[in-house]
């Protein structure tokens, strides 16, 4: 009998990040907000290498600012919002759903506001939802808890992202393997 590949691991044709609110005044205000934004930018790094679509958003940029650092070079026009949820922001959204890309792995801040209503919404609209355990955060620890077992308890897979990128890579036959194993291996700035 064949190997068949279980639809709820992730895959490069049918995956897309979606990195939320990562802001100049957010992230400082985050005690690991750092570690988040540097764990996306990863993340990012082995989804270019792979050809997996991303797309970040900005919670009202006029006065959290800009995306913080290198995400504000990579998405120069983030989608703006007001709403909570960043499953209004619909530019990319509609595209990776047209692409054939239901698995969305989210990044981003705070894990029990913005990140928890965009993957309720988004599960709600038939997605497979992918939390980034170490790419969320909140201001504390309790919030980040608690969010991360609602959304589960909602259906989202709460996951790391060394899980992601083996998911992505599925054998280390890929010629990209050693260029994401080093990614894996890099010591935390």
């Amino acid at each position: 009998m064949p190997h068949i590949r279980s639809s709820a691991c992730l895959s490069i044709e049918r995956s897309a990040i979606l990195v939320i609110d990562l802001q100049e005044k957010l992230v400082p205000a985050v005690p690991s907000g750092r570690h988040v934004a540097e764990v996306t930018e990863r993340l990012l790094h082995a989804a270019d290498l792979l050809g997996v679509p991303s797309a970040a958003t900005v919670q009202y940029p006029k006065g959290l600012g800009p995306l913080v650092g290198r995400l504000a070079e990579r998405f120069p026009d983030p989608e703006e919002k007001l709403d909570f949820s960043a499953a209004v922001c619909r530019r990319e959204l509609e595209l990776w759903l047209q692409a054939g890309r239901d698995q969305i792995v989210i990044t981003g801040i705070e894990t029990h506001v913005c990140v928890l209503q965009t993957v309720l919404d988004l599960l709600a609209e038939g997605l497979s939802v992918f939390v980034v355990s170490e790419a969320v955060a909140a201001r504390g620890g309790r919030e980040h808890e608690t969010a991360l077992d609602q959304m589960r308890d909602a259906g989202a897979t709460i996951t790391t992202i060394e899980s992601v990128l083996f998911q992505w890579l599925q054998t280390a036959d890929r010629p990209e393997f050693k260029s994401i194993s080093a990614l894996i291996k890099q010591p935390r700035r």
